[in-house]
């Protein structure tokens, strides 16, 4: 045994998650070299087909594939093999593709383009007819585009300089060959100079493809690769008819062009469909970056940062003010105002103190803690939040794409027009000429398959979503799934979750009722004495205060009295502020507002009194706030026929209030993380759902539902499990991604329509065996064209902006940075 198989039996390339089933085994593998939805169909076929499968889950957008499997039956070795022999590569899923490999891949599938259009350039030029008209005009079309993608793809990563001077050597070239071809010099050698690049490029530079097609027919699957070779080797089988049986007037060298050309096309829609998937996830991933993952930790008198997942239970971790709490703990040391709502759905931030525990993923407040790591791996809370992710992922139904759906149906049917084809002629030659012509009804059927590859298919699905990914994130929106574009139109339920999804997420002085003083003077005491206090309902209060334009006298004395209150002293008074109860123990009577506290509570609300010599001057209420635009839009998605339903861990009261000024009906509140994720489940089961949250408790309802939708300001589990992402704090925002994803779907069928059309036509016809297959060349180049500007007018900069982008640093847009700025680390 060799040491590279060694090392690769000594690391396995995956992961194993918990399992639905206690006889059962799942591991999560990474795959590379997915490059749209056909791929991830192609594995769960090959996959699912093995004895011992229960089910497989693809995720393209996570690059990572889910296997439920009998351990008793097959090993997870045998199922990573059947990835590896389909084509694609296996790697760890724990860690993430660096940036340089991901271009690499792009600029490594750019160089193999260019090789294509070369090859095409010159099929092209060998095939124009030199005697003028449409025989001319055609042909110089497909040459001008292929030159112009020729410039695009140079221009950044070789320069203006190298790009101009390819495209022109490129058109020169094309210019000499014709006139070349005018003076009869090529007749003889031009079938075998087209073949050899025809053969060059099925068998050298498409090989991947080829070896591809061939493992998805070993295991009876029909995809788009399966149906690209047939009309590839339909078009090598022609050639070679022509050159060793030299019938009159037979097509030999436009069949090996038609092979050049579509394996061409081919290559040029997996590009593009790489470039749209990997922009989206290192969208995704440049913004997850800016977060470090470690911990400080205590160890005798030195503190050390290091990688999270190296804390150990015991370890001191220190907790600065501001920062995320990274791991389960209880606190040895410290005071401080934990911020628990990204975890548990409740807004007002939580004192801790000594022997107080705390959750990873709350973020403190203001003081510093030290806590001693009381659980870590399997066990926290974190890691369980993952394992639901995982769970969610693998229980999420499926959305088979609407490319998938077409070829599952017209990729048999060619196959069968051309068979029938031949089989017609061979029949129809029989009885009414009474010999069987065998020249005709291969050339028919040959026809027919060189017709039948809608080579714009491929590029459909992916020009129409750089046209609406473009048009999202200037709005703010980053929409990063095929789900994103095709799942949202058709939701019929709409989920938002409370805390900082419909509300701010933070507290704000909400009411004011006083007694025998103004709200001015309330807000100028209650202000001034919490001006010295860290907690962050005393900096709402300071901030209220502000907001009024009220004068803060100065605090001689302050004492803080933890998880109560304050008590100060301004000038020659002596004032306490805080819950009521603290107040009751000073021996400051609050009968009066008795009542009026109890209703507050019953809101929902965090009542704070406020006295001043033992006399109560009047009582704030804080509370979370709506977002402006939050009802609004909660109307216009039930206007649009969307079930709005209120999912959160809030508690009852609480939910219900909110639900009730913001017009949702449905309510389910003080849910877990885990039972959020059965609560969609559940609610699948009578139509598609759109799940619009940001905290880590929301991340598996975010995965389980048909689309997730991710605010901004939250977690970075919730953004990893959602489809779009909203880079600012407008709730109307889900508004524009529904309408965007509306538009995207619509502009994909006009694509899709287009791609099929000219084939559609030019198949029967080719059925007759009187079409040449140069038409074929010419339904392509019309198709794409179509596609083109179909997709691009009005916004061409979209597609120049993703080819140029290839082999450049991503960077950061404006409104990126803003929403960066603005979450809660």
């Amino acid at each position: 045994m060799n040491t590279a198989t060694t090392i690769e039996s000594a690391l396995p390339l995956w992961s194993e998650e918990p399992s639905t089933r206690p006889d059962r085994k799942r591991i999560r593998a990474r795959i590379g070299g997915l490059h749209c939805s056909l791929c991830t169909g192609t594995i769960e076929k090959a996959l699912g087909r093995h004895p011992g499968v229960d089910s497989v889950a693809v995720s393209l957008t996570h690059e990572q594939a889910l296997v439920e499997y009998d351990p008793t039956v097959v090993r997870p070795q045998e199922l990573l093999q059947t990835l590896r022999d389909i084509g694609y590569t296996i790697s760890d899923p724990g860690k993430v593709r660096p940036y340089e490999e991901e271009e690499r891949d792009l600029v490594r599938e750019g160089k193999r383009f260019l090789t294509a259009i070369a090859f095409s350039s010159i099929a092209i030029a060998l095939n124009a007819d030199p005697s003028g008209g449409w025989s001319i005009v055609l042909p110089a079309s497909v040459l001008a585009s292929m030159v112009a993608l020729l410039y695009l793809v140079l221009r950044r990563s070789h320069g203006l300089w190298v790009a101009i001077g390819s495209a022109a050597g490129l058109c020169a070239g094309a210019v000499v060959m014709l006139l070349l071809q005018r003076q009869e010099f090529f007749p003889e050698i031009a079938p075998f100079i087209v073949g050899g690049l025809a053969v060059t490029l099925v068998f050298g530079v498409g090989r991947h493809i080829l070896y591809m097609a061939i493992q998805a027919l070993r295991r009876k699957i029909l995809n788009q690769h399966v149906l690209l070779e047939v009309g590839a080797f339909a078009g090598l089988a022609g050639g070679l008819i022509g050159i060793i049986f030299q019938p009159a007037d037979f097509p030999t060298t436009p069949f090996f062009a038609v092979a050049v050309m579509v394996v061409t096309y081919h290559i040029f829609s997996e590009w593009l469909s790489l470039i749209v998937k990997t922009r989206s996830s290192q969208a995704v991933k440049r913004l997850l970056d800016l977060q470090p993952e470690t911990a400080r930790v205590v160890r005798g008198d030195t503190e050390v940062e290091i990688p999270i997942g190296e804390v150990v239970v015991g370890d001191r971790v220190r907790i600065r003010p501001g920062e995320r709490i990274p791991v389960d703990g209880e606190v040895i040391r410290g005071y401080s105002a934990v911020d628990q709502s990204l975890v548990t759905g409740e807004p007002m931030p939580v004192e801790k103190t000594e022997k107080d525990r705390v959750v990873g993923g709350s973020i403190n407040g203001t003081g510093t803690l030290l806590i001693k790591v009381t659980t870590v791996g399997e066990e926290s809370f974190l890691h369980q939040i993952i394992r639901q992710v995982e769970d969610a992922r693998a229980l999420k139904p499926g959305l088979l794409h609407l490319v998938d759906r077409i070829l599952r149906i017209y990729t048999p049917t060619v196959l069968s027009l051309a068979i029938l084809s031949f089989l017609s002629w061979l029949a129809g030659s029989y009885f009414f000429g009474g010999q069987v012509d065998l020249q005709r009804a291969a050339f028919a059927g040959l026809s027919v398959l060189v017709m039948g590859y809608p080579c714009a298919l491929g590029i459909s699905a992916p020009l129409s979503i750089v046209r609406g990914a473009g048009e999202a994130a200037e709005k703010g929106i980053l929409m990063r799934t095929g789900e994103a574009f095709q799942g949202y139109r058709l939701a019929t339920h709409i989920v938002f979750d409370k805390t900082g999804t419909l509300t701010e997420g933070r507290p704000l002085v909400r009411e004011i009722e006083t007694s025998g003083s103004t709200e001015e003077e309330l807000l100028a005491v209650a202000g001034a004495a919490e001006t010295s206090s860290e907690h962050p309902l005393a900096q709402a209060i300071v901030s209220a205060a502000f907001d009024r334009g009220v004068d803060l006298p100065e605090v001689a004395e302050f004492e803080a009295v933890p998880g109560k209150g304050v008590i100060a002293r301004l000038a020659e008074s002596n004032v306490v502020v805080g819950s009521p109860g603290f107040l009751a123990e000073q021996g400051i009577g609050l009968e009066d507002f008795a009542a009026r506290i109890n209703e507050l509570e019953e809101a929902g609300r965090t009542v704070i009194a406020v006295a001043k010599n033992k006399q109560l001057l009047g009582i704030l209420a804080l509370g979370d706030r709506l977002r402006v635009d939050a009802t609004e839009t909660v109307i216009a998605m039930g206007k649009a026929g969307l079930k709005t339903i209120l999912l959160t861990g809030d508690n009852e009261r609480a939910a219900r209030r909110i639900a009730r000024e913001v017009g949702i009906d449905e309510v389910y509140a003080g849910v877990k993380p885990g039972d959020k994720a059965d609560i969609i489940r559940k609610l699948q089961k009578s139509g598609k759902v759109v799940m619009v949250g940001d905290g880590i408790n929301d991340a598996p309802a975010l995965m389980q539902a048909d689309i997730g939708v991710a605010m901004g300001s939250g977690t970075d589990i919730a953004i990893e499990s959602a489809d779009i992402i909203i880079l600012g704090d407008r709730m109307g925002l889900t508004l524009t991604a529904r309408e965007i994803s509306h538009r995207s779907y619509r502009k994909m069928l006009q694509n899709i329509l287009l791609a099929f059309m000219f084939n559609g036509i030019g198949i029967p016809l080719a059925a007759t065996g009187l079409i040449y297959p140069v038409w074929a060349m010419v339904a392509m180049a019309v198709s794409v064209t179509a596609i083109f500007f179909n997709s691009l007018w009005g916004k061409p900069s979209l597609f120049f902006d993703a080819i140029l982008s290839v082999g450049q640093p991503i960077q950061v847009e404006s409104h990126q940075r803003a929403w960066v700025s603005n979450r809660r680390y």
